[in-house]
């Protein structure tokens, strides 16, 4: 007995030992076996997720390519439409299984034909991205204008394809012919207007002038010129401030300056300005109307000549004389300076009148009034009253009222002399000879002060009036002087 235990004991040991790593393995091996049961649900769930994902991009997708304002179709190289989403089919009017392989030309009207085809040659090419706009025609016959966006690619199979985006633009090429028309409207009435049109940048640079400036410039090209530069050096700064302000607060002003002619001549002008703003309301051009106004502004003078000036000596009239008078009896109240009128009558001027007729006599008058105006001040005036009737204002003497006479003296004899000397008078009648004679006409001169004292201008005439005529009645040819107030 002893020996058997001894000859089992290493023996039984290694049996029991591998008899215990016989049932472990199984429970190892289902162990291993549950680790990878879950990495695969783990893996499957992910795959559920990657799915789902990829699902519901595919759906996004789907969703913006159907919906999508951009119509998309996919074309063989023949033109034979492959697919097409939703927007394609609503733009060109036909459901979409009735769409797709149909040939793009029947959607495109026959005078269109030639527009498509040089687009296709130019995209399969090139092999680049390729664009135009041309009318398309929906199934119904409605026609709309469309933008392509076109590119060839090769497809799964090989063969070429066109990628395309279908886009409607009606509005917008109704938008572009309105406004063409308006521009076609704009430039029929600039070619035909008299009046100067010119678009100006911010600065008074010229971006466009009408036609009519040919009538100044000749054909020089003024683009990007400075619109000031012509203007009369005295009128320019005036004008540009007018510009300032009107791109400063948008509003236009009428205003008017002379012009400087390629010439050297000076025309007088008038020009109306306006803004052009942005979408935002910025200002961004300015148009001046112009019109060339110095015909207008020489019947004006003429008008005011009549108005307030005789017609035969060009001398201010009396109703110009007595707004003179009132404006120096102001300044003499202001500055307690005084003044002096003069009242001149002709001596032996019916005489002439009566030998030889009223033509001559006026070619006296004349002559008389050029004598006046050569001999008195820049500052004074002399008017007709009438007949053989002149007056003499002198403004702004002395406040002394001795040396304001003295000084009215020098002058009225001044005056006295030179309407003393013959007159030479030139006659020519048509169909007569020209003749000359000489007349004797002196004059009897009148003269009185006025300063602040005086109440009105009827009361300085009639001193004036009433000293000539005692200068008429002492023989003519003489200087009186009538008394003035204090």
């Amino acid at each position: 007995m002893k020996n058997t235990s001894m000859a089992q004991g290493p023996f039984a040991e290694q049996a029991q030992t591998d008899g215990a790593a016989d049932e472990a393995d199984p429970q190892r091996l289902l162990h291993e076996l549950r680790v990878h049961q879950i990495e695969l649900e783990s893996q499957n769930d992910e795959l559920h997720c990657a799915q789902d994902e990829l699902e519901a991009s595919r759906q996004l997708y789907l969703d913006l390519y159907e919906l999508a304002p951009v119509g998309y179709c996919t074309l063989s190289d023949s033109g034979l439409i492959l697919q097409a989403n939703l927007t394609a089919a609503t733009l060109l009017g036909v459901a979409r299984d009735d769409l797709v392989k149909q040939q793009i030309r029947r959607f495109i009207p026959p005078n269109e034909h030639d527009t498509f085809l040089r687009h296709s040659q130019q995209l399969f090419a090139t092999g680049e991205q390729h664009s135009c706009d041309l009318r398309m025609v929906k199934k119904d016959g409605t026609t709309f204008w469309a933008h392509l966006l076109s590119l060839g690619i090769q497809g799964t199979d090989g063969k070429r394809v066109c990628r395309m985006a279908l886009t409607d633009i009606s509005e917008r090429k109704l938008a572009e012919e309105a406004l063409r028309e308006q521009k076609e409207f704009f430039h029929l009435i600039a070619d035909n207007l008299s009046d100067f049109i010119a678009v100006l940048d911010l600065d008074g640079r010229r971006l466009y002038n009408s036609p009519s400036y040919q009538q100044i410039f000749g054909t020089k090209n003024l683009h990007d010129t400075d619109s000031f530069a012509e203007i009369h050096p005295d009128d320019r700064e005036r004008v540009q401030q007018a510009f300032r302000k009107t791109v400063q607060t948008g509003v236009g002003s009428q205003i008017e300056f002379r012009f400087l002619m390629t010439d050297g001549s000076i025309r007088d002008m008038e020009s109306r300005g306006s803004v052009i703003r942005d979408r935002q309301g910025n200002v961004i051009r300015v148009v001046v109307v112009s019109q060339d106004i110095t015909e207008r502004k020489q019947l004006q003078e003429q008008v005011r000549q009549m108005a307030f000036h005789d017609l035969l000596t060009r001398l201010p009239n009396r109703r110009l004389f007595n707004d003179r008078l009132s404006q120096a009896m102001a300044a003499s109240a202001r500055s307690f300076c005084h003044g002096a009128l003069m009242f001149i009558d002709l001596d032996n001027f019916k005489p002439l009148n009566d030998a030889h007729g009223h033509d001559v006599g006026d070619l006296l008058l004349i002559e008389a009034a050029d004598r006046l105006k050569h001999n008195v001040r820049e500052m004074d005036t002399v008017a007709r009253f009438g007949g053989d009737e002149f007056v003499v204002m002198l403004g702004q003497m002395d406040q002394d009222k001795a040396e304001s006479i003295a000084q009215a003296g020098v002058i009225a004899e001044k005056l006295r002399a030179a309407m003393a000397e013959p007159y030479r008078l030139t006659i020519c009648h048509e169909g007569e000879a020209e003749r000359t004679i000489y007349h004797g006409c002196a004059a009897s001169i009148g003269v009185t002060l006025f300063n602040q004292h005086d109440a009105s201008l009827g009361s300085i005439l009639k001193r004036a009036d009433a000293a000539m005529y005692r200068a008429k009645q002492a023989g003519g040819n003489q200087i009186r002087f009538s008394a003035a107030p204090a």
